[in-house]
């Protein structure tokens, strides 16, 4: 299927269409359509054909789309099957940890190396270098790596950001709470976690009250 421009929001539903697509025992129908998607996501059976719509020409009327087909058209749509070396700024706790998450294999994502301004070891516990930010840039050419990620404190990250540009870094997957200034041709991916943990907070509040 030709590759079709789709909008950032749509890009970010098709991850959760995977999983739970993933999540249906294998004992169940092969077929899903785009109706009983929506709902057991609880979202709109438009809004849902428009996306499987951009990313798979497998849907058929009254049958559906073959599940592992439609798991496989997103997939490749994604990029799973293509795997993009990165590099991680920021070797603290939050940085640790991502290195020693082997999840990422499964979303086409490889931690090359960490870098840090004092690194407190010469490797992760999964085996992944930690160098020091003196070698960012001459590693980054020459493993031609496109994206980095930073996990340094919020004073620090758009200094971060503009070196990781410098060695030309095209998308950043920023974990630090600020907002980065970058060039029109550099994506940005903002993991704000107060933002996550104010919905979250404003959901309880609400189911409180109705208990009340």
């Amino acid at each position: 299927m030709e590759r079709k421009e789709i909008s950032k929001s749509a890009l970010k539903r098709l991850p959760g269409y995977v999983a739970y697509l993933k999540s249906i025992p294998a004992d169940s129908s092969p077929y899903i359509s785009a109706t009983a998607l929506a709902n057991a996501l609880g979202m709109g059976e438009v809004q849902v054909r428009k996306d499987l719509a951009m990313v798979s020409d497998g849907g058929r009327p009254k049958i559906g789309y073959l599940r592992e087909s439609l798991i496989e058209d997103i997939e490749q749509f994604l990029g799973y099957d293509n795997t993009t070396d990165a590099v991680l700024i920021g070797a603290g706790k939050l940085g640790q940890a991502l290195l020693g998450y082997s999840g990422f294999d499964a979303y086409g994502l490889n931690i090359l190396a960490a870098f840090d301004i004092a690194p407190g070891a010469e490797q992760s516990d999964g085996g992944k270098p930690i160098l020091p930010m003196s070698q960012l840039e001459t590693y980054c050419w020459e493993n031609k790596v496109l994206m980095g990620i930073i996990t340094v404190p919020a004073k620090h990250a758009q200094s971060v950001c503009d070196q990781l540009i410098a060695c030309g870094i095209k998308a950043v997957w920023n974990f630090a709470p600020t907002h980065l200034e970058v060039p029109d041709n550099i994506l940005v991916q903002n993991e704000n976690m107060a933002t996550s943990l104010a919905v979250l907070s404003m959901h309880l509040q609400s189911q409180m009250k109705k208990k009340r």
